[in-house]
């Protein structure tokens, strides 16, 4: 894990968030999932950050860290079982999807789930349509 200090260049926001490695942050980035906490913004930059130096304290708490993210991890393919066995995937097309449920009325024995973009999230959500934003682990990650 990799902790990054992060700025808002609109807002010039500061806040830290950890990834898997620094490929990870940068394909995040490259898709545009990583946004301002403040005005949710897409134009967030790395910052100069100071390196840890490890003690024995500190290893011990790096390990006390990795098993939280292993048990957030595992809880998150939990629900993500869960949403694969009772949502029907729609893709792409979950804003198109989503629409259509709520203005035609459309009934569908199970709910969706898909990709959106934020922005699509944001515009469903200025529509009156909810929407919950799910973290995913892709199984080929460790």
């Amino acid at each position: 894990m990799i902790k990054y200090n992060l700025t808002c260049k609109k807002c010039n926001n500061l806040f830290d968030s950890w990834f898997p490695s620094s490929k990870e942050y940068e394909r995040l980035k490259s898709l545009k999932h990583i946004n301002c906490p403040n005005c949710n913004s897409l134009k967030i930059e790395k910052s100069l950050m100071s390196p840890n130096v490890l003690n024995s304290k500190k290893e011990k708490s790096e390990i006390t860290r990795n098993e939280k993210y292993v048990q957030v991890k595992n809880k998150i393919k939990e629900y993500q079982k869960f949403i694969k066995n009772n949502l029907e995937y729609v893709g792409e097309n979950f804003a198109y999807e989503a629409r259509s449920i709520h203005y035609n009325n459309k009934k569908n024995s199970k709910g969706i789930y898909g990709k959106a973009t934020i922005d699509e999230a944001k515009e469903l959500d200025e529509e009156g349509i909810k929407t919950e934003i799910v973290p995913w682990v892709n199984e080929k990650d460790n």
